[in-house]
């Protein structure tokens, strides 16, 4: 039985060790280089934050592999003409960052909810049918980390 008790606490622990790598190795590429989904989902100033983590996160880890999903009203900052709380427009740094690698994702259940047509949309955008799930497949199929700036 003391046998039984090790080989258990063996496993269990070899098993722990294998879930740990596991969920390393899930939020990077083959590189090594992290690959993370920001979430937008509200314009209480969440976007001009998601942009300043990006522009962080690209100046400090060259190569890393970013998406920005939004949704909900967190859509609205990816639509032409949309500006900061201080005026500026946001379609120069999604541009930049685009021009970067960074792709950035419109939810078209939203745009539907809303009325809103594509052409109302940014260049530097692309569609998902449902932000949430894009968001969610990301994270747990594509092993991105997931934020919610």
């Amino acid at each position: 039985m003391q046998t039984s008790t090790r080989r258990n606490a063996l496993f269990a622990g070899l098993g722990a060790g294998l879930l740990a790598l596991t969920g390393r190795a899930r939020a990077a590429d083959k590189d090594g280089k992290a690959k993370v989904v920001y979430h937008v989902t509200r314009m209480d100033g969440q976007p001009e934050r998601c942009l300043d983590f990006v522009r962080n996160h690209l100046a400090g880890e060259p190569g890393v592999t970013l998406v920005v999903v939004a949704n909900g009203s967190g859509i609205d900052f990816l639509l032409n003409g949309a500006k900061t709380k201080s005026g500026a427009e946001f379609a120069g740094n999604v541009g930049d960052f685009a021009g970067q690698g960074v792709k950035f994702l419109v939810c078209e259940n939203t745009l539907k909810a809303r009325n809103i047509g594509k052409d109302k949309v940014l260049m530097d955008a692309s569609f998902v049918p449902s932000g949430v799930v894009e968001a969610a497949r990301l994270q747990n199929r594509d092993g991105y980390a997931y934020i919610s700036p």
